[in-house]
């Protein structure tokens, strides 16, 4: 059966697909033909993964799935939440850890989460899986690895950053890495 991941990045797709094994074939957006800005318009994690997938099942007809994720600080309600990737107001990460930062300035509670929700659409069905990783917030930027927040999140019973991880290490406790192993094992398990 094929399956289409609703991204373009061949790295994550060659991940996950390695992790499905053969039982399912993957194609990325571009595989379809697909160069549209899928919208990302929703207020949960939740509703953005399923448009995702809803907007590739009404338009391509396909068995598919969808991500998002995102940082969610206790101490700011919840924030920056869906909007983790534009904080700023741009997709510039930079601004948006130096936002995080100045919004944490004085705040005792610096916990946070990083999470990440799945929906998967397959054979007229819905399904989500959700990996979350709990951690906190320091107060400057640590490592060189990594993307988005990795600087400045260190998660619970560490004392690096996931910018200091190597991405295996990374890759064992993050919270995609728990969605996807989910999904897998849906899949691998999943009657066709």
């Amino acid at each position: 059966m094929e399956l289409v991941f609703a991204t373009n990045n061949a790295h994550k797709l060659e991940e996950v697909q390695q992790m499905v094994g053969d039982k399912f074939i993957l194609k990325s957006l571009n595989d379809i033909g697909c160069t549209d800005d899928i919208p990302e318009t929703g207020v949960t994690f939740e509703e953005n993964a399923k448009q995702k997938t809803d907007y590739l099942v009404s338009k391509y007809n396909v068995n598919c799935f969808g991500d998002d994720s995102g940082l969610e600080i206790k101490a700011l309600d919840g924030e920056p939440g869906v909007y983790s990737a534009r904080y700023s107001g741009s997709r510039d990460m930079e601004k948006n850890i130096d936002l995080v930062l100045e919004k944490l300035e004085g705040k005792a509670d610096r916990s946070a989460r990083f999470k990440t929700i799945i929906s998967l659409f397959v054979n007229g069905e819905q399904h989500f899986f959700e990996g979350t990783v709990e951690g906190r917030i320091i107060n400057e930027r640590t490592g060189t690895e990594g993307f988005g927040y990795d600087p400045i999140f260190i998660p619970n019973g560490y004392e690096k950053t996931f910018a200091e991880m190597s991405l295996e290490e990374k890759n064992k406790i993050s919270h995609r890495s728990q969605a996807v192993a989910k999904l897998v094992d849906f899949l691998n398990n999943y009657n066709q």
